[in-house]
C-alpha cells in the first residue's frame, strides 16, 4: 500500500498534502480499495466553504456510495475537473490523478493535528487487527452442533 511520508492522514481514510497555502485532498489507497471499482465522484464546487467533519461529496462505487468528510475547514479553491469523465482515476492513481479537491485552509495549522504516515500505517494494522479478532470472535460463536 502506497503512504507518501510527507502527507497527512485522517480516520476517515483522506490524505491532504501542503501545497505553500493551500491542500490538496484525497482518498487514501487503503479507501480506494476498500471502495471498489469507482464508477462517480459528486464534489462541492469552487467557491464552497468546507467544514472540520461534514461533507463536502460522495464516491460511488460499484459496491457501495459513501460520503466524502473533510478533514479541516476551508474554501474550496479548485476541483478535481477529470474526476466527472474518469473517476477511475482515484482508485488507478489515489495520490496523483486521483486527488479531489484543493482548499485554501481556515488555518493551516490544523492539518499538524492530524496523522503522520507513521500514525496512519499504525492505525491502520490496528483496524485490520480488531477486524481479524472481530472475524474470530463470530467464528467461535458458530454453533456447530445443530
Amino acid at each position: 500500500m502506497v503512504l507518501p511520508k510527507e502527507y497527512y492522514y485522517t480516520d476517515e481514510h483522506i490524505w491532504l498534502s501542503i501545497e505553500e497555502d493551500v491542500i490538496r485532498i484525497g482518498v487514501t489507497d487503503h479507501a480506494q480499495d476498500e471502495l471498489g471499482d469507482v464508477v462517480f465522484a459528486e464534489i462541492s464546487d469552487i467557491g464552497t466553504s468546507i467544514k472540520a467533519n461534514e461533507t463536502f461529496g460522495n464516491v460511488e462505487s460499484v459496491k457501495t456510495v459513501s460520503e466524502l468528510y473533510a478533514p479541516i475547514d476551508g474554501d474550496i479553491v479548485d476541483v478535481n475537473h477529470l474526476l466527472e469523465d474518469q473517476p477511475e482515476y482515484i482508485n488507478t492513481s489515489p495520490y496523483d490523478q486521483g486527488w479531489l479537491i484543493v482548499i485554501k485552509p481556515n488555518d493551516i495549522q490544523d492539518v499538524k493535528k492530524l496523522m503522520t504516515r507513521d500514525e496512519y500505517s499504525r492505525f491502520l494494522s490496528e483496524l485490520s487487527e480488531a477486524h481479524v479478532t472481530q472475524n474470530l470472535s463470530q467464528i467461535n460463536d458458530i454453533d456447530l452442533t445443530k
